[in-house]
C-alpha cells in the first residue's frame, strides 16, 4: 500500500498537468486575428490584424498567386509579440472582392489597394513583406512617387526587381524560356478552372501538419477565392512579347531586405543582379541553395531569424 499510493498520485498530478498544458496551448492563428473590411472605390479588399504595436510599427503582408494572406502563418506568428501585424488577401482572393474585367486588375488598381489597407490602419508607414504577385505590386508601390512615402522599408521574397526580371525575359535561354511558359498559359481564358479544382489537395499538402481545422480552413479559402479572376493579374501586368528590358524605374530610397530561394523555376535568379543598382537604400540580399519560390515556408526559420536582426537594425 505504500508504494500504490505515490504511483496513483504522480499518475494523477501527471494528467493535471498535462492537461493544464493543453488548456494553456496558444488558440490557432485562424482564431485568434481580427478581420477588416476596407472599400476602395467599390471593391472589398479584406485584410486580417495580429499582435500588439510594441515597437509602434506595422508589419504589412502582400501575398502571392494562387494564396492568400495565410502563407505568412510563420512570420505573423513569429513577430506578433512585436509588431501590429497586418495580412491583406488581393483582389480576386480569398474575403476580397471580385470584379469582372481584365481592366479592374491594373497595377494602378492594384497599388490603390494596398494604399487603402494603409489608409484604413490609420498609420503613416509600414514596412512590407511580400513574395510572387504580391512582390509585383509592392516593387511598383514603393516606386510610385505617390506611395513611395508610406512605406519605411520593404522586404521582398522571391521576386526579382521589375527590371531585372524583364532583363531576365528579354535575354531569356531557351531553358528560362520554357520555365516562364506557364506564364503565357495562365494568360489564356478559361484555365482558372482546372487549378480551382486542385485547391482542396493543395492545402491538404501544405498543411496537413497543423491539423483537420486548419486544412479545412485554408481549402474554403481557396474555394471562396476566384482562380480565373486572379489569372487577371497575369492578363494585365505581365510583360509582353516581344520582350525588353524595362529600364524606366525610379531609383529606390528605402532599406530593401530581399530573400530568394535559388531553386526557383518561376522566378529565375539571373533577375537578381544590379539590384544593387537600382537601391539608394541600405540593400541586403540573402540567398538559399536548395530552397524554391516560397522561401517563407521552406526557410521559415531561418527568414524569421535575418528578418529579425535586419528589423532591428533598419
Amino acid at each position: 500500500m505504500r508504494v500504490a499510493l505515490p504511483i496513483a498520485l504522480s499518475v494523477a498530478l501527471l494528467l493535471t498537468f498535462a492537461s493544464l498544458e493543453l488548456g494553456a496551448q496558444q488558440p490557432l492563428l485562424i482564431d485568434r486575428v481580427e478581420h477588416h473590411d476596407v472599400d476602395n472605390n467599390g471593391v472589398n479588399v479584406h485584410y486580417v490584424t495580429l499582435g500588439e504595436v510594441v515597437t509602434g510599427e506595422t508589419l504589412l503582408f502582400v501575398h502571392g498567386f494562387p494564396n492568400f494572406w495565410y502563407i505568412w502563418h510563420n512570420q505573423m506568428e513569429a513577430f506578433e509579440d512585436e509588431y501590429r501585424i497586418v495580412a491583406m488577401d488581393t483582389r480576386a482572393t480569398n474575403r476580397s472582392g471580385k470584379p469582372e474585367g481584365v481592366e479592374s486588375y491594373d497595377m494602378p488598381l492594384l497599388l490603390s489597394d494596398i494604399n487603402a489597407v494603409i489608409d484604413d490602419l490609420g498609420v503613416d508607414q509600414v514596412t512590407l513583406v511580400a513574395h510572387d504577385w504580391g512582390g509585383i505590386i509592392s516593387w511598383q508601390f514603393v516606386m510610385d512617387e505617390t506611395y513611395a512615402s508610406r512605406v519605411q522599408r520593404l522586404i521582398m521574397m522571391n521576386l526579382t526587381h521589375p527590371r531585372g526580371f524583364s532583363r531576365t525575359l528579354a535575354n531569356a535561354t531557351p531553358e528560362q524560356r520554357r520555365a516562364t511558359e506557364y506564364a503565357r498559359t495562365f494568360q489564356q481564358p478559361g484555365v482558372g478552372a482546372g487549378m480551382q479544382r486542385g485547391a482542396a489537395g493543395r492545402a491538404q499538402r501544405l498543411y496537413a501538419d497543423q491539423g483537420e481545422r486548419v486544412v479545412q480552413f485554408v481549402q474554403e479559402a481557396y474555394e471562396r477565392s476566384d482562380v480565373e479572376l486572379m489569372l487577371n493579374f497575369y492578363r494585365a501586368n505581365y510583360p509582353k512579347e516581344p520582350y525588353v528590358e524595362l529600364t524606366d524605374w525610379p531609383q529606390i530610397d528605402m532599406p530593401v531586405l530581399q530573400f530568394h530561394g535559388l531553386n526557383d523555376s518561376a522566378v529565375d535568379q539571373d533577375g537578381l543582379s544590379n539590384t544593387w543598382d537600382w537601391i539608394d537604400g541600405d540593400y541586403t540580399l540573402v540567398t538559399y541553395p536548395g530552397i524554391g519560390h516560397t522561401v517563407q515556408i521552406q526557410a521559415a526559420d531561418r527568414v524569421i531569424e535575418t528578418m529579425r536582426w535586419w528589423l532591428t537594425t533598419h
